[in-house]
């Protein structure tokens, strides 16, 4: 596979790892870079390649020809990686997705930037993606749904089809949509839940049967509604 694209990875922790493998052997991009907040820079290198502050990134590491992804995973239901998002973006990166070989992604699938997508998943027909998501291994997205940003499903997650996910939310391992369903924003789906009925805005699903915890998520997290 041929590198003609050079990535800058945001984050050095163990997501940070796994990208950095997966974009160097199965992508068309060449690592050359990491980069942390000033707060976070507790080393100089990984992987025998330079962690560098991220406020002044764009000083050594110009837009003009690196991309960058953001790997953060979801604490606070996304907001670190909603947060470093919008700063990359204004600083003037191109952020790229990775989408495994390994993963079946039919041709009409649309999907924002900032994505990445670990194999087994499948994504069917009329698929639409919004930004910033982490897909987990395993998951299956069903045809014509839509998927928001700033979202982290995990893995053996199954969206039925016609479902409607919002943005901000997090799916636990094993959870599962009925048909024609929606989750709002900022919700966190427990493992092994089975959503039957909509799912409003900071619902902290959870048991068996599933139910609505009476704590928000914006109670549980000390977030703010978007």
């Amino acid at each position: 596979m041929v590198k003609d694209k050079k990535l800058i990875i945001f984050g050095d922790s163990a997501f940070a790892e796994i990208a950095f493998e997966y974009f160097t052997h199965d992508s068309e991009y060449e690592v050359v870079a990491f980069t942390v907040t000033t707060e976070y820079l507790k080393r100089d290198s990984l992987f025998g390649l330079p962690i560098v502050a991220f406020e002044t990134i764009e000083k050594t590491y110009s837009p003009i020809n690196h991309d960058m992804h953001i790997a953060l995973v979801y604490n606070n239901l996304n907001r670190a990686r909603m947060k470093f998002y919008d700063e990359s973006k204004a600083k003037g990166y191109t952020l790229a997705n990775y989408v495994s070989s390994r993963a079946f992604v039919w041709h009409n699938v649309e999907i924002g930037d900032n994505c990445f997508v670990f194999e087994d998943n499948t994504i069917q027909p009329f698929v639409k993606i919004g930004h910033n998501n982490v897909f987990w291994s395993g998951n299956h997205i069903g045809h014509h749904s839509l998927i928001g940003s700033h979202n982290f499903i995990s893995s053996h997650v199954v969206i039925s089809g016609f479902c409607k996910i919002g943005d901000a939310n997090f799916m636990g391992v094993n959870s599962t949509m009925g048909n024609n369903l929606s989750i709002g924003n900022d919700c966190l789906i427990g493992s092994a839940v089975h959503i039957v009925r909509p799912v409003k805005d900071g619902s902290l699903m959870k048991g068996a049967p599933t139910h609505s915890d009476e704590t928000t998520t914006y109670e549980r997290f000390g977030i703010d509604k978007l």
